[in-house]
């Protein structure tokens, strides 16, 4: 694989991660909304399929908390996937760079 075809799958894959983590983080907004709605409530409703149940606020709190961590852990583990791809791009951009150098002279 050329350096430039390998340069340009590390960018896809780049663009790739950051969307997912543009998906996650509106998910934490949505979550951190919803925690703050449920502290001022007594009454709480879950929806399972088409249907829905009256929940304990606290219950619903708790899940929502699971919930919560388990996307800032994907978040952080998507922000070190981006941080070596990047490093990886920046080494096939040197070698792009060298090629062309190289051709050159």
């Amino acid at each position: 694989m050329s350096s430039v075809n390998k340069l340009q799958l590390l960018q896809q894959n780049v663009q790739q991660l950051t969307m997912q983590k543009q998906q996650f983080q509106e998910q934490l907004t949505e979550l951190d909304s919803a925690l703050l709605e449920l502290g001022n409530t007594d009454k709480a409703y879950r929806i399972i399929g088409k249907i829905m149940i009256s929940t304990p606020s606290k219950t619903l709190a708790q899940d929502l908390q699971e919930k919560r961590e388990m996307v800032e852990v994907r978040i952080k583990n998507i922000e070190k996937q981006e941080e070596k791809l990047k490093q990886n791009m920046e080494e096939a951009q040197q070698e792009v760079l060298k090629e062309l150098k190289s051709k050159k002279n």
